[in-house]
């Protein structure tokens, strides 16, 4: 059974169709890149798997669940982590702080703040810093980190729930191209030794082509084409809408 499961997916904002009849699935350990052109539909589809956006018709599973227009929070303690295209920490906390909160938030222990909360899930954020290799910056203050590794404290944070399904939305947005690669390397690692499910929209056809098992591509709310990475090169209408090929 695959882990994510989207069935006709659709939305329209007044006369605009964002979305329709969108359908896939994302296996355990699989990479899914969701790309297209600019108003394709990609950040709307994307928003109602993970709950920011209600679809006007359509089903999202995980792991066979309905978590069909579900609130953000309950598809997190669900299984799902998500990044964002800017990252979301807290500047004034240390790196090791942001993954405690994100542990403490998880496991719905917010109510132990009426005491320190410095000794609340610290082993298991340095564990999780140890697997991100940011170990040595445990102690460093969120703000004064350079962007490559702020994304790898949001990817710690998302990872802070042990999520079966990982969303990331332009994961590599606002990295230099060698940042880039060792942060999709990286995800890449982490989705075959745990088995995560990612689903993932990303500009930077570098990155897609070169990490993601499938590629979806969308055109004005539609699927047009979907396959591995030599099948969407290949693919004449991809070529003419999305990749500026004739």
């Amino acid at each position: 059974m695959s882990v994510l499961a989207v069935e006709g997916l659709a939305k329209s904002f007044g006369a605009v169709r964002a979305a329709d009849d969108v359908s896939f699935t994302v296996a355990a350990g699989e990479m899914l890149a969701l790309i297209g052109p600019n108003g394709a539909g990609k950040s709307t589809c994307f928003n109602m798997v993970g709950g920011q956006l209600a679809p006007d018709a359509g089903r999202v599973r995980l792991d066979g669940r309905d978590i069909t227009g579900a609130a953000p929070g309950r598809i997190c303690r669900l299984g799902a982590g998500r990044t964002f295209q800017v990252a979301a920490t807290f500047a004034s906390m240390s790196v090791r702080e942001n993954v405690q909160m994100a542990l403490i938030a998880h496991r719905r222990r917010v109510w132990r703040f009426l005491r320190p909360a410095a000794g609340e899930c610290r082993v298991e954020a340095e564990a999780l810093l140890a697997r991100l290799g940011m170990a040595d910056q445990a102690e460093r203050a969120a703000s004064v980190l350079a962007y490559g590794d702020l994304k790898r404290l949001e990817l710690a944070m998302a990872l802070a729930g042990s999520p079966r399904l990982l969303l990331m939305d332009e994961p590599t947005a606002g990295m230099a191209q060698a940042e880039r690669a060792s942060l999709m390397r990286l995800v890449r690692a982490l989705a075959t030794a745990d088995a995560i499910a990612v689903l993932f929209t990303e500009h930077d056809m570098d990155a897609v082509f070169s990490t993601a098992d499938r590629i979806l591509v969308l055109d004005h709310g539609r699927i047009i084409a979907s396959g591995d990475g030599p099948a969407i090169r290949a693919d004449p209408k991809v070529r003419a809408v999305y990749l500026g090929e004739d």
